[in-house]
């Protein structure tokens, strides 16, 4: 049963944004008291979150699809919808979060470091935060626009200051649970370790952690064996530690051939060779690994490596190698650059910077891509067209209708807003009165005008009756 997992496949989905309302207000003697529908709630965010009591992304491989919960829409009486709640994920430290296309979109190194990984989708107003002094009483409101949601890929890369790496059963994993108090399965076959341990190693006034990295053979920077899926757990680290075995039953290897091929392995993986490195040989306790450390500890020492000659075993050479380990992990830490106050950096926009762009495509439609143009068709209800024309009236105030007689449209051609999977296309009419015909003009509302005098309406009246008569009369059913 799998017990350990350092890459996962999440799919995540933020909640979606409650719809605005589009309320009038009643009550007895006031038949259209105004607007008052009250605004959506937001979606709730998919936020990773640093837990220093999560080792592993287990959960996840089990439970891949995570979905934050939704806005609830406005009702009438300026009520609005309550925000849809948060979805926070828990991860291990040295989480790297990346895109489909293996991009990292952050690394998350430290306790309650914290990742938005989809965004919720904004409520929709309602009719009553749409009021205006030439739209009195819109009888439209604003949808909630769909959260974000996508496929990202989590990657565990243990946090450690030092990494055993060596052959399989060289002695990584019983160094690692003498030197400190980690209990891995140790046992005298290949590949007895199959996940990473971490332990906590104490020596003087140096606390520091130890991992031992499983599977290193020939090939694993090429994908053999078991090596290439946790490479990535010494990337952290401040030194290595080459654990070669002394005492080897197979006849055709030694311990300087060992280091060479995992030399070979960790350069052809990259990134490492600013690393210092130390040399233990292990099992001295056999007189045949004693004879064979000493024989070869010139050859290594020669080559520019520390070595210690240890015993996981008897417990021989334990002390020093700790002491040593601390020493060169307390001179890493001093060596890094101090952490920088956060800084807040501006952008501001360019002055020519309109916040969209029109371009021809090959299909021959005239494509608009923006933030806000596409935010707000995502947030227009086609079926009112009121709402339509409250659209129309704000994608002329941003500037799109210019842009586009800039770029060459004409009355009738095709305009897409938004990407090419998901674009809403319609006929351009640069002349056409936009919304319903109640508006008259765009952006008025003459159902809030002050009533015309009685005399007047029925002028008004007679008039409508006249131009009926005048085109029945006109009518010639054959």
């Amino acid at each position: 049963m799998t017990t350990f997992v350092d890459r996962v496949e999440l799919h995540v989905a933020a909640g979606n944004g409650g719809h605005g309302c589009a309320s009038v207000h009643r009550e007895k003697f006031k038949p259209l008291g105004g607007p008052d529908g009250g605004n959506g709630g937001r979606g709730g965010d998919v936020i990773l979150v640093v837990d220093q009591s999560v080792t592993t992304l287990l959960d996840y491989h089990h439970s891949p699809h995570r979905k934050a919960t939704n806005g609830k829409p406005g009702e009438g009486g300026n009520r609005s919808g309550k925000d849809g709640q948060d979805l926070v994920l828990p991860v291990p430290d040295g989480t790297v979060v990346l895109d489909g296309q293996g991009n990292v979109l952050a690394d998350m190194v430290g306790h309650g470091t914290s990742y938005v990984a989809a965004e919720g989708g904004r409520g929709g107003l309602g009719n009553a935060a749409l009021a205006s002094a030439r739209r009195k009483a819109p009888g439209f409101a604003l949808l909630g626009e769909p959260g974000r949601s996508g496929d990202i890929v989590l990657e565990l890369k243990t946090v450690a200051d030092v990494a055993l790496v060596g052959y399989p059963s060289a002695g990584k994993s019983s160094l690692i649970s003498v030197l400190s108090a980690a209990k891995p399965k140790i046992a005298d076959y290949p590949f007895t370790t199959l996940v990473p341990n971490l332990g906590v190693v104490t020596a003087g006034s140096t606390v520091y952690t130890i991992a031992d990295v499983p599977g290193l053979i020939p090939g694993a920077s090429q994908g053999r064996g078991l090596g290439l899926e946790f490479l990535r757990h010494v990337e952290r680290c401040s030194v290595l530690v080459h654990v070669l075995d002394t005492a080897t039953l197979e006849s055709d290897r030694d311990p300087v051939t060992d280091l060479d091929v995992i030399e070979e392995e960790l350069r052809q993986y990259g990134g490492l060779d600013d690393r210092p490195r130390i040399v233990v040989l292990n099992k001295i306790d056999i007189p045949d690994g004693k004879d064979l450390a000493d024989m070869i500890r010139p050859d290594l020492e020669a080559r520019g490596y520390r070595v210690f000659e240890v015993s996981a075993v008897a417990h021989m050479g334990l002390r020093e190698l700790s002491f040593a380990l601390a020493e060169i992990v307390a001179q890493a830490r001093a060596a890094k650059p101090k952490e920088e106050a956060t800084r807040i950096v501006i952008r501001p926009k360019a002055v020519d910077d309109a916040g969209f762009t029109v371009t021809l495509g090959e299909d021959g439609l005239y494509r608009v891509r923006g933030e806000k143009p596409e935010r707000w068709v995502r947030q227009t209800d086609f079926t009112n067209d009121e709402a339509v024309g409250y659209l129309a009236d704000r994608l002329n105030r941003l500037g799109v209708e210019d842009q586009l007689m800039k770029a060459g449209a004409r009355a009738g051609d095709g305009v897409a807003i938004g990407p090419e999977e998901d674009a809403v296309v319609f006929d351009w009419e640069p002349t056409m009165m936009a919304g319903a015909e109640m508006l008259g003009r765009r952006g008025e509302d003459h159902r809030m005008e002050a009533p015309r005098p009685a005399a007047q309406r029925r002028k008004d009246r007679q008039a409508e009756r006249d131009e009926a008569d005048r085109e029945f009369d006109g009518f010639d059913p054959f």
